[in-house]
């Protein structure tokens, strides 16, 4: 008796043993696989904020952006888009009003750039990644916004637009409101730097017109770009409340990190639309993609978290990772945004240092 109680003891403590074992081998993170069981990305691209850079790295990125600007488009939105660099700015002003202020406003941008990235190294032979812009770095020095490395003519992207050198168009078509044009924000023509000589075809608006690079910098955002707006933002509990109060919309939160970037470089960079004209669209972008990284980290529970409406008209309905992020052909794959949500994950691959 005494043998078969023995036995039995001895047989359920293999059975917990096992259970435990099964436990931990279940609950256990595989260094190898993302929470989602994805396999990491076995090299990651690395996004370095813009003054960190050499000079020739600076050059070597300029470069790239002014040989995208010199390829011709493969599959444009817009016939007027003649490069593949206007490619990416048609496909915007195409699909502004379904990609922001939307669930997958974060998703869909964070797509958008990683193709835009991976078109440089593609079709101009670029080695690097789309570096990043922390704006909250010169919001919060005493210099301000507009002795930001990035306005240098020579290792930047040059300066401010020159007062009376553009002038928005007119006639029976242009409706600034119905085109989110603000006036006050194109001062003028983007005349050092690199490009100076740049001739855009698209915007403002959803106009199509053949113009300079047009900014108006607004150093009066730093209070929307400071460290202390970064950080009220982090703040935020739940994605829902994380994402609007970082894009911004719809115009009622205190910081407004996203608008306030684009308003603060002004001109082209201020449109809805046409945005993506002005080369410093992807710094920034890069920028508010790191803050929304940073936010997924804080909590192994965030990185795939996802909320909010699909459209802004209705019917109404939430986004969830199967949610397809729409690219066009020419741009790229089109996925669902649950491929998006690890950036050390393929099929993205970089990270931010």
């Amino acid at each position: 008796m005494r043998a078969t109680i023995r036995l039995l003891f001895h047989f359920l403590a293999l059975l917990n043993i096992a259970a435990v074992v099964q436990s931990a081998t279940a609950t256990s993170p595989d260094p190898e696989k993302s929470p989602s069981g994805k396999p990491k990305c076995s090299t990651l691209l690395r996004r370095k904020e813009w003054r960190t850079l050499s000079n020739a790295e600076k050059k070597n990125y300029i470069d790239a952006v002014k040989c995208l600007q010199s390829r011709p488009a493969v599959n444009p939105a817009f016939p007027e888009a003649q490069s593949r660099y206007e490619e990416f700015q048609a496909y915007h002003m195409l699909t502004a009003d379904f990609i922001h202020a939307v669930g997958h406003f974060l998703p869909w941008h964070r797509r958008y750039v990683q193709l835009y990235d991976r078109a440089m190294r593609k079709d101009c032979g670029y080695k690097g990644a789309t570096p990043y812009w922390d704006w909250s770095q010169d919001a919060d020095d005493a210099a301000g916004l507009t002795s930001a490395p990035v306005w240098d003519p020579v290792t930047g992207f040059g300066g401010n637009g020159v007062p009376g050198t553009y002038t928005l168009p007119t006639g029976p078509d242009v409706n600034f409101t119905a085109m989110r044009i603000f006036p006050a924000s194109f001062v003028g023509c983007v005349q050092d730097g690199p490009f100076a000589n740049h001739t855009l075809r698209l915007g403002p608006g959803t106009l199509k017109t053949t113009h300079c690079l047009v900014r108006g910098i607004n150093a009066a955002q730093d209070v929307r770009l400071n460290s202390k707006a970064v950080a009220w933002t982090l703040s935020h509990q739940t994605f829902e409340d994380f994402r609007i109060q970082l894009e911004g919309q719809p115009f009622l939160t205190e910081f407004r990190l996203h608008d306030g970037g684009h308003n603060m470089i002004g001109g082209d960079m201020s449109n809805f639309y046409s945005s993506p004209g002005e080369p410093l669209f992807y710094l920034h972008h890069g920028n508010v993609d790191r803050i929304w990284w940073q936010w997924q980290q804080m909590l192994p529970s965030r990185l795939y978290e996802v909320s909010g409406r699909s459209t802004t008209t209705p019917p109404f309905r939430n986004i969830t990772l199967d949610f397809i992020i729409e690219m066009g052909e020419s741009l790229g794959p089109s996925v669902p945004i649950r491929d998006v949500m690890d950036i050390h994950s393929p099929p993205n691959c970089y990270t931010y240092v």
